[in-house]
């Protein structure tokens, strides 16, 4: 569920050289994008939970050597997904790219919330609220104090990268030798998803061009989606 960085664009009217009245018109449809995204994930995660052979199948990819396929062919998508919407300047491929990646979040994250909504009973529903409500708390928080402050996290790029290629590796071990990742692996991937909160959002400016709100958000709504992970993830360990 780790998100790429993007690349810096050439040939692009890129958003610090513009005004701040222009910059809050482009944040406004940046975030916008990734508000409708959340709301295209909660849709497909309702289709996808009502098909009894979509999370058959998801759980049976749960289990050791399969889960490890499952993460890799959902990197390698969303990877792919991602270098779409960056390279292209039809908003109709960013679009699909966008909706792609959002359709993979809701596909991987099937097992997790069927569990909490169909299995937990009334508790379930509850963690689910307090997660969702933690994790929009949390991205609101992070991204506000960017903006309002225009602080540059980018220094952060090298820990980022190299922490989530640690958690890669810890996961790999996990599943290899049948170890749980438990509690404070999932405190520190929340860690890791807020340090990538701050430098998307501090890179707005610098990454991305005028027209290119819908990679922005994709990048935005992949940190999202991992913080949410993560935070429910610890949440269920209370229950």
């Amino acid at each position: 569920m780790e998100n790429q960085f993007p690349n810096e664009s050439q040939g692009k009217v890129m958003i610090g050289s513009l005004s701040d009245v222009e910059r809050v018109a482009f944040y406004k449809k940046t975030y916008a994008h990734v508000a409708g995204g959340v709301l295209v994930f909660i849709l497909f995660e309702y289709l996808l939970l009502q098909s009894d052979t979509v999370v058959n199948f998801m759980h049976s990819m749960m289990d050791g050597y399969k889960w490890l396929l499952l993460l890799g062919g959902f990197m390698l998508a969303t990877n792919y997904a991602e270098s779409m919407a960056l390279r292209s300047s039809d908003k109709n491929v960013q679009y699909l790219a966008y909706g792609i990646y959002i359709f993979l979040e809701a596909l991987i994250f099937v097992p997790m919330l069927y569990m909490v909504t169909k299995l937990m009973g009334p508790s379930g529903s509850e963690i689910l609220y307090q997660a969702s409500i933690v994790t929009l708390a949390l991205f609101t928080g992070l991204s506000a104090a960017v903006l309002m402050t225009k602080a540059d996290f980018s220094f952060l790029k090298t820990g980022l990268t190299i922490g989530f290629f640690i958690a890669i590796g810890l996961i790999i071990a996990g599943t290899i030798f049948g170890f749980n990742l438990g509690l404070w692996f999932s405190v520190a991937m929340c860690l890791l998803a807020g340090g990538s909160i701050l430098y998307q959002t501090s890179n707005l400016v610098k990454k991305y061009g005028v027209e290119d709100y819908i990679p922005a958000a994709l990048g935005l709504f992949a940190s999202l989606m991992l913080l949410f992970w993560y935070i429910l993830r610890i949440f269920m360990s209370r229950d």
